[in-house]
């Protein structure tokens, strides 16, 4: 079998600008650019991939266009993070229903459309 060198997760938009300056924002990174390609780096890490695609039909979550896939983010302060991604660009789809429980999640939409969740868990012991 063949060594794997790195692993990443690449992102198809539109709007190559808004959607890296978006995940560059929210994971606290910078953005390397070339003409169809973002690279989204964090800490020294290349952590994310920004591909071009001019046609990209963003999903239409959770009641039209199905999701290819999404993001889960593990936050300590839901109302912070919030408070960020929809600063950066995000759109809410779905607010949790219960913020009291100890566990949830919440549905957001970058700029090109992606669904992603801040999520929250119990604090660790």
């Amino acid at each position: 079998m063949a060594e794997i060198r790195h692993k990443m997760i690449v992102l198809d938009a539109a709007d190559l600008e808004a959607e890296s300056a978006f995940w560059a924002g929210f994971l606290g990174g910078t953005v390397e650019k070339s003409n169809r390609w973002h690279n989204i780096w964090v800490d020294g890490d290349w952590q994310l991939g920004i591909q071009l695609a001019p046609n990209h039909v963003p999903p239409d979550w959770p009641d039209g266009t199905p999701q290819q896939l999404h993001l889960d983010f593990y936050v300590d302060d839901l109302d912070a993070a919030h408070a960020e991604v929809v600063a950066l660009g995000a759109r809410l789809l779905k607010a949790a229903e219960d913020r009291s429980t100890p566990s949830g999640f919440q549905v957001y939409a970058d700029p090109a459309g992606h669904p992603f969740c801040l999520c929250w868990l119990p604090p660790r012991s």
